[in-house]
């Protein structure tokens, strides 16, 4: 197959393809990938380093060309494990003649923005996002900074699953090589601050900035206090351990606290690959993606720089984000749940501003990927404009209460079919006045149920009967 045709099926612009074989089975259905790469607990299938291994020779395999060789950019979180899963997939990699860069511990935006920076062929972060350090994960970027088509991602999964991969085997000193980038994190730092507005500074601002032990415990700090503000660091001693234990944008409690305790005028909690952020405003109050996200959206309809007048969010979003919206003229459009179903909207129609409930925060005029750095200096120049403290401003969101449980899955997992139907029950019971949404996790064996409504009496005592019939259904 010619290399353009290649390019055209996966619908990314990887350009050394020309040995890549396809085999028709494209549609397969996926079991090595989740809705955000590969991920599990560290060790146990699929997280092993013998699995990394052939997932860098599959890698590689795919950008295997006579003509060029491709170089491959990997960055990590603090997890321990880290180490194990970056040198299987380096050896992967060499061994079907990749370069490799290394720039060790960098949030995955950053890794999407020194891998386009660096003109690499594609970019993997290691990581497990907000989960514990048992687990850890593989994720992957084209080399126009995006994340990988499912296509692309099954024919990863079909040569993993060969006994060999399906390619020449380089030999003597046409194996590939290892390096490191030493000054990745500065780079990075340089890149966030520059999207902050030109002559605009963050003097006598004091700022809790919870770094969730994870990739963001050099730069948040680092970037917010060069940019003027008196920084508060918590969370920021990762041991390869504790990343995201009680801390971080799933865990805020000890960022509101200290907000609190130290008269800050706002906290900001990040989590352990730095792609989602939740903030506090002075009195504590709590601040979610949706809420983030109606500040930006707002913000940007006053200065005529929202495209199409439109935010990008998810199902599980909340109603107060189109509540707050709707009286500038602004709009909300919803995909499925998952930061790469948001991206691909708002490439597809031209959007800048989507996010997701959980805090990825998305603004594709400055990065391809949820960066939680972007999205908080985004939200500090802002406030710095409106001169408001966060409290006042984040009046404009009221969100319609909520109530979310989930059910673990110990077996066999309910058909769509029957989900869907206590889903639609749901919507039934609550009529106009709320929504229902039923879905599986696509990176834990869990079913979440959300359930909004006018009366929080009413979201949580319906949240709980539909769990109640969510958990009794028989393995199908």
């Amino acid at each position: 197959m010619r290399q353009a045709a290649v390019a055209e099926v996966f619908d990314v612009s990887w350009t050394c393809m020309s040995r890549l074989r396809i085999t028709g089975n494209l549609a397969m259905k996926k079991s090595l990938f989740g809705t955000d790469g590969i991920r599990g607990v560290v060790n146990k299938y699929p997280i092993t380093a013998e699995l990394a291994l052939k997932v860098g020779r599959a890698v590689g395999c795919l950008l295997q060309s006579d003509k060029h060789t491709p170089t491959i950019l990997i960055g990590k979180d603090t997890r321990l494990s880290g180490y194990m899963i970056e040198n299987a997939l380096t050896a992967g990699l060499c061994s079907m003649g990749a370069h490799v860069l290394l720039v060790g511990p960098l949030p995955t935006p950053g890794v999407s923005y020194i891998m386009r920076s660096l003109r690499a062929d594609g970019g993997i972060m290691i990581s497990a996002s907000h989960n514990l350090s048992q687990d850890n994960g593989i994720k992957f970027f084209g080399p126009d900074g995006f994340k990988i088509s499912d296509a692309m991602e099954a024919e990863i999964e079909r040569l993993v699953a060969l006994p060999d991969a399906d390619c020449v085997r380089p030999e003597a000193d046409r194996v590939g090589t290892a390096r490191r980038i030493d000054d990745a994190v500065g780079r990075y730092i340089e890149f966030v601050k520059a999207s902050f507005p030109k002559k605009m500074r963050l003097d006598g601002l004091k700022i809790v900035c919870d770094c969730a032990n994870g990739a963001l415990y050099k730069v948040a700090p680092y970037a917010l206090s060069e940019l003027g503000a008196q920084v508060i660091p918590i969370a920021d001693h990762p041991d390869g351990h504790n990343i995201n234990r009680n801390c971080g944008a799933v865990h805020p409690e000890k960022m509101r606290a200290a907000v609190i305790e130290n008269k800050a005028h706002l906290g900001i909690a990040f989590d352990g690959d730095g792609d989602r952020i939740v903030m506090a405003d002075e009195e504590g109050g709590l601040l979610d993606g949706n809420g983030i996200l109606a500040i930006l959206g707002v913000d940007m309809l006053e200065r005529n720089a929202l495209a199409h007048n439109t935010v990008v969010a998810t199902v599980m979003a909340n109603i107060g984000l189109e509540r707050a919206l709707e009286p500038l003229g602004g709009r909300v459009e919803r995909t499925n749940v998952g930061d790469r179903h948001v991206v691909a909207l708002m490439r597809e129609q031209g959007y800048l501003l989507g996010g997701e409930s959980s805090g990825h925060i998305i603004m594709l005029e400055h990065n391809t990927t949820g960066d939680a750095m972007l999205a908080a200096l985004r939200m500090l120049a802002t406030l710095i404009r409106r001169d408001q403290p966060l409290s006042e401003f984040a009046k404009i969101y009221q969100p319609l209460p909520e109530a979310q449980t989930t059910v673990r899955v110990n077996g066999t997992w309910p058909t769509t079919d029957t989900l869907n139907r206590i889903q639609r029950e749901g919507e039934e019971s609550v009529n106009s006045g709320g929504r229902v949404i039923i879905r599986p996790s696509g990176t834990e064996p869990i079913i979440r149920i959300m359930v909004q409504h006018e009366s929080i009496r009413k979201a949580q005592t319906l949240a709980r009967h539909l769990s109640d019939k969510v958990g009794a259904l028989p393995a199908s």
